[in-house]
């Protein structure tokens, strides 16, 4: 058991209990909006353990996948390299990551996350459907090889493709 959770209530939502055990990929569906940003980073603290959930047992802290950020003081004179970020033969190591697209830069952060943890929680904004699905897809094969992942969606696409679709219950209209 990696995670355990018997529901996560707040003041403007409910996500039904559910666990993560090693080889599945639970979907948590937010629905898409306004609000989707601030709820995932609220999930994603209880998921990395970096805030207490009373009803959230965490055997394992999980991993994100966050966005590429460079400061814009680095950016200007020493903009991060592939070379320093991770070590992969398929990108020129010299490569500046800012300049990366938006899948390349996720595809750099699963693949530097993969070799540190056994469970991630990621995202998929800022991708199309195409790419979306690439991603999704590598992160398939992770899981199947021992991995763990808890997806955060703004869309139900995939509902059919994980061990298990959680779809969050508003207690107030989101904004």
């Amino acid at each position: 058991m990696i995670i355990e959770s018997k529901g996560i209530t707040t003041d403007k939502y409910f996500i039904p209990p559910f666990h993560l055990q090693e080889g599945e990929i639970v979907i948590i569906y937010l629905y898409h909006g306004a609000h989707f940003y601030d709820t995932e980073m609220g999930l994603v603290k209880i998921f990395t353990g970096k805030t207490f959930h009373q009803n959230v047992k965490i055997c394992k802290p999980l991993t994100f996948i966050a966005d590429f950020k460079e400061s814009k003081l680095r950016h200007l004179f020493y903009p991060v390299t592939v070379e320093e970020y991770s070590v992969d033969n398929s990108i020129d190591k010299k490569t500046k990551v800012r300049t990366l697209s938006r899948y390349q830069q996720k595809l750099l952060s699963l693949y530097a996350a993969f070799t540190h943890s056994a469970a991630i929680v990621f995202d998929l904004r800022g991708l199309g459907a195409t790419e979306a699905e690439e991603i999704y897809e590598v992160v398939k094969t992770y899981v199947k090889n021992g991995g763990a992942a808890i997806l955060l969606e703004g869309y139900n696409e995939m509902k059919d493709d994980c061990t298990k679709f959680i779809t969050i219950e508003w207690l107030v209209e989101p904004k």
